[in-house]
């Protein structure tokens, strides 16, 4: 298992919004109140780019987990597709003030990695899915480790907005 290190949070910039500096409101929020968030949220979109650049967005179910979001789809979805052509994306919870995950995708073949996946599935989804429902070769498995995460806490718009950063390479993004 890859140890992360903990994300670097800040105030995101948001132009027009009213939106304090980072030691008024309630202050940045802290790591922990976005991945509880990942972890329990049920439902999850999915942002892809089609290969002439339109945007696709598509829900899926999803499991928090090694600190990156993990989702199955059919080898031949349209969502899997783009992202074996472009794999940034974009994945967000079913709601709206929740966190948003701006990162990269990957396409797992491990074994051992898609069954920690699928246990963790199972579990959060009270399904019994085997192994075989996750075969490569009809069903991809995707990580996708984040760049950057922005949440805010509804109650308090203009003091909470938080944005994490995730290593150097996602220091232009957001």
């Amino acid at each position: 298992m890859t140890v992360v290190p903990s994300p670097v949070a800040s105030r995101p910039y948001m132009p027009g919004y009213g939106v304090l500096g980072p030691d008024e409101g309630s202050g940045l929020l802290p790591w922990a109140w976005a991945e509880q968030r990942l972890a329990t949220a049920h439902d999850y979109w999915v942002a892809s780019v089609w290969p002439d650049g339109r945007p696709h967005v598509m829900p899926v179910w999803a499991v928090w987990l090694e600190t990156s979001v993990w989702f199955s789809s059919s080898r031949r979805s349209r969502k899997v597709r783009n992202l074996l052509g472009d794999r940034r994306c974009v994945i967000t919870t079913d709601n709206a003030t929740e966190p948003v995950v701006e990162g990269v995708a990957e396409l797992v073949g491990d074994r051992r990695q898609i069954g920690s996946f699928l246990d963790a599935s199972n579990a959060k989804y009270a399904t019994d899915y085997g192994i075989g429902f996750l075969d490569p070769a009809v069903n991809s498995t995707i990580r996708v480790r984040p760049r950057w995460v922005f949440g805010l806490d509804e109650a308090d718009f203009s003091g909470s907005p938080t944005s994490w950063r995730f290593g150097e390479e996602s220091a232009s993004s957001g």
